[in-house]
């Protein structure tokens, strides 16, 4: 997970929990791209999963959502009912890929930290 501005919290799937240990939250409840209004939080999941065998049960549970697909947030708010799962707040530079700016961002980071320091 990650903070994001609350105006921004449309973009993500977000959580609410404790935390219960520096950086590391135990999830109670997380919503798919809710208003910023509606955010239980601004904590954002940044879109990476460490899974258990677990997940498929609740996957098969899991109604459909926008646009027919089943969300893996729903079936993870579904598990956190039952189960233990956490969160961990990210350390380090993460880019949005998924946006022409965020891309060129990215890019322009690895030119600047990567490229030229082997340059030298």
């Amino acid at each position: 997970i990650e903070e994001v501005p609350a105006d921004e919290t449309h973009s993500y799937g977000v959580i609410s929990g404790d935390e219960i240990a520096p950086g590391i939250y135990q999830i109670k409840d997380m919503v798919e791209k809710p208003k910023p209004e509606e955010a239980p939080s601004n904590l954002a999941i940044i879109g990476r999963y460490i899974l258990t065998p677990e997940i498929f049960e609740y996957l098969r549970k899991t109604k459909p959502g926008t646009n027919g697909e089943v969300q893996i947030t729903d079936a993870l708010r579904l598990l956190a009912q039952d189960r233990l799962v956490l969160a961990v707040k990210f350390k380090g530079q993460r880019f949005d890929c998924g946006s022409v700016e965020g891309f060129v961002e990215a890019t322009n980071y690895y030119y600047e930290h990567e490229h030229l320091n082997k340059s030298s």
